[in-house]
C-alpha cells in the first residue's frame, strides 16, 4: 500500500496502459481520479477501482484541464501523482501528412501534459511533495517514418520532463518519463504480423511487453523508492533499443 491515501490523476485512463496503471494506483490505496476524453470510458476503468472517480476531459483544451482538475480537487483533495499518459496517433508519411496531422497529435500528446503539469504545479509546490510521470515512447528517442507528428510529440515531451525536474525540483518535486517499446494495446493491434514477428526476434526478451510492464515502471517513479530520482527517461522495451 504505497500510496495509501494519494491523490492520483492518471490521463488517458480508458485503456490499455492508462487503465493498467490507474487500476495499480487504486491497488495500493491511492484514491484515483480517471481522466478520458468521455466519460463512459472514464467510468469503466473507475468502475474496477475502489472510491476512484471518473472525469471525462480533452487534455488539450486548457479551459476542460482548468475545470477539471479543480474538480478533481474538490472531490478528492490536492493532487500529489500526475500522470500524463494520454495519447493518439495519426501515422502517414511526411509528404501526405496534413495539418490537423499534426496539431492533433501535438495538441493531445504535448500541449496536453504541458496543461495538466501545469494545473497540478501550484499544489505540489505548496506540499512540497509531488509526482509527474510522463509516458513518452521509445519513438520519442529514435524516430519513426510515418510518425514525424508522433516521434515530435514524444520527444517534446522528454525535453517537458527534464525543464519541469529543473523548475520544481527545490520544491520536494519529480519528474520523470516512461518510454515503452512495443506493448499489447489498442494502439499496436493492428501492427502487420511481420512486423510483430521481427520486433520480437529483436528484443532480447523475446516478447511484445504488457501494460503491466509499463504501470510497474511508472509507480516506481512515483513512489518514495524513486524520491532521488529526476529528470529521468526509463526505457522500458525489453532490450529492443540496445
Amino acid at each position: 500500500m504505497r500510496f495509501e491515501g494519494r491523490v492520483v490523476v492518471v490521463t488517458g485512463a480508458s485503456r490499455g496502459i492508462g487503465r493498467e496503471v490507474a487500476v495499480r494506483f487504486g491497488a495500493e490505496g491511492a484514491l484515483v481520479a480517471c481522466l478520458a476524453t468521455t466519460l463512459a470510458n472514464a467510468e469503466a476503468t473507475a468502475s474496477l477501482i475502489p472510491g476512484a472517480r471518473a472525469y471525462a476531459c480533452d487534455v488539450g483544451d486548457s479551459a476542460q484541464v482548468e475545470a477539471v482538475f479543480s474538480q478533481v480537487e474538490a472531490d478528492l483533495g490536492v493532487v500529489q501523482i500526475l500522470v500524463n499518459n494520454a495519447g493518439v496517433t495519426r501515422d502517414t508519411l511526411l509528404l501526405r501528412m496534413k495539418d490537423d496531422d499534426w496539431d492533433r497529435v501535438l495538441t493531445v500528446n504535448l500541449r496536453g501534459a504541458f496543461l495538466c503539469t501545469r494545473a497540478v504545479t501550484k499544489g505540489m509546490m505548496k506540499a512540497r511533495w509531488g509526482r509527474v510521470v510522463n509516458v513518452t515512447s521509445i519513438v520519442g528517442l529514435g524516430g519513426a517514418a510515418g510518425q514525424a507528428n508522433y516521434a515530435a510529440s514524444k520527444a517534446g515531451l522528454i525535453g517537458l520532463t527534464k525543464s519541469v525536474a529543473k523548475e520544481l525540483g527545490a520544491r520536494g518535486v519529480t519528474c520523470n518519463a516512461v518510454a515503452p517499446g512495443f506493448i499489447e494495446t489498442d494502439m499496436t493491434a493492428d501492427l502487420p504480423a511481420e512486423f510483430r514477428d521481427q520486433v520480437v526476434k529483436t528484443a532480447p526478451l523475446g516478447r511484445l511487453g504488457t501494460p503491466g510492464d509499463i504501470a510497474g515502471a511508472v509507480l516506481f517513479l512515483a513512489s518514495e523508492e524513486a524520491a532521488y530520482v529526476t529528470g529521468q527517461t526509463l526505457v522500458v522495451d525489453g532490450g529492443l533499443t540496445l
